[in-house]
């Protein structure tokens, strides 16, 4: 169900998955789903992975909030020292990290990123969650899950499942960051 206005948010090569008002309807409903799961907003802290993640965590805190009248904690958090998949592997921050606005221990985190693909992403941000501390549960909400997971990884909370082959991609566009709301589903170069 695509009109003339959809199909210009893409470009040569790129089909249009999420438009504007379909992201805003998917992270509302995830809002909802996490205030249900958990019985609402007690307790509850909302970790975005940057780049991306970050404004998503912000846009679900305010849904958040305005659901159950309160205001949850939200930052967001750099993961690449933890990256498994990056030259410098494994390797653990050696410079102090900045602190995050709010404790962890005890809480329920909600770590959040635009895409889940092979897992890794969300394992390092485990990670680096933990070395803050040991929240009560930790749950992973993302926008889009495009499958090939090389890790047992799965989110709690899911916008949209988008089955891709390994030779497409997601390319997910926010307004904070690139001015415009987007999912786009794209042919890598061969």
């Amino acid at each position: 169900m695509s009109n003339e206005s959809d199909v210009r948010g893409a470009s040569e090569g790129e089909k249009l998955i999420l438009n504007e008002e379909e992201m805003r309807r998917a992270i509302s409903r995830i809002a909802h789903e996490i205030v249900e799961r958990n019985a609402g907003a007690t307790d509850l802290a909302l970790i975005g992975m940057r780049t991306r993640g970050a404004p998503l965590a912000r846009r679900l805190a305010a849904k958040i909030g305005e659901l159950e009248q309160t205001t949850v904690p939200v930052t967001e958090l750099d993961i690449t020292a933890y990256r498994d998949d990056l030259p410098a592997r494994g390797t653990r921050p050696d410079t102090a990290r900045p602190p995050l606005p709010f404790a962890v221990a005890g809480q329920v985190v909600v770590l959040v990123d635009d895409v889940l693909f092979t897992g890794r992403t969300a394992r390092a941000a485990i990670d680096a969650l933990l070395d803050y501390g040991r929240p009560r549960k930790v749950q992973l909400a993302v926008l889009v899950d495009r499958g090939h997971r090389e890790l047992p990884i799965r989110a709690d909370y899911v916008g949209k499942s988008v089955p891709t082959a390994r030779s497409e991609s997601i390319r997910v566009r926010l307004r904070e960051c690139d001015g415009r709301d987007a999912v786009l589903l794209a042919r890598q170069p061969e």
